[in-house]
């Protein structure tokens, strides 16, 4: 049993704009620079809908640009909401907002979605971050940071989320990084990632540390 099971965009869940094999390599030396054991997985619908005896799924994939037979987003669902039955937890990573569009439970178990013809992202450049002043302990002690990536606006967002990070563009403040709780699960979502300029940022590497942390309970 691993502490951590990754998934990692590749087949229908690849893209040509997101080098998933490389930034889900940075991703699992994060988790192995806290002291934990991750199995990483190209089997993406699979391990979706098996993941195994583990304690947190990390998901790096893409949107399929055709939709998936339902049977198989049925049996993704199961796994996802299984897992998190379980006690399970998930960090979603950057594009995990655009994908399993065909599965209504996903906006709702993430938090929030990607919204064709209202999402949308400035082109890929350096900018500032913003860790909110909400009362987190992932970004208790952090500071503001800038950070080369791609950074994604006018995301739909649900009421039961806690934004912990957020970017400036067009005068509004858009949400980025944030985490829900239920009594048995918890969930992460950072919007940051596009590509492994995205963890030469220290900040966002201990973001991502801190939040592996929480998401493990040993935070």
């Amino acid at each position: 049993m691993s502490d951590v099971v990754l998934i990692s965009g590749n087949g229908f869940y690849a893209d040509p704009w997101h080098p998933f094999p490389d930034t889900s390599a940075r991703l699992a030396a994060i988790v192995e620079s806290a002291g934990y054991t991750i199995r990483v997985s190209q089997d993406v619908e699979a391990t979706l809908a098996s993941p195994g005896r583990c304690r947190l799924l990390v998901i790096n994939i893409g949107n399929p640009s055709t939709p998936r037979p339902p049977q198989l987003i049925d049996a993704a669902r199961a796994g996802i909401t299984g897992h998190l039955a379980g006690g399970g937890a998930i960090l979603a990573v950057h594009s995990s907002a655009t994908l399993l569009t065909t599965m209504p439970q996903w906006p709702a178990i993430l938090g929030g979605r990607w919204v064709r013809g209202q999402s949308m992202h400035p082109p890929q450049s350096e900018g500032t971050i913003q860790v909110t002043p909400a009362a987190h302990p992932i970004t208790q002690g952090l500071d503001d940071f800038r950070i080369f990536d791609e950074r994604y606006s006018y995301l739909e967002t649900r009421r039961d989320i806690t934004v912990l990070c957020e970017h400036t563009h067009e005068g509004l403040h858009h949400p980025l990084v944030w985490s829900r709780q239920t009594a048995r699960s918890r969930v992460v979502y950072d919007g940051l990632g596009h590509d492994t300029r995205s963890y030469d940022c220290q900040a966002h590497v201990d973001l991502v540390r801190r939040a592996t942390q929480w998401l493990l309970r040993d935070l």
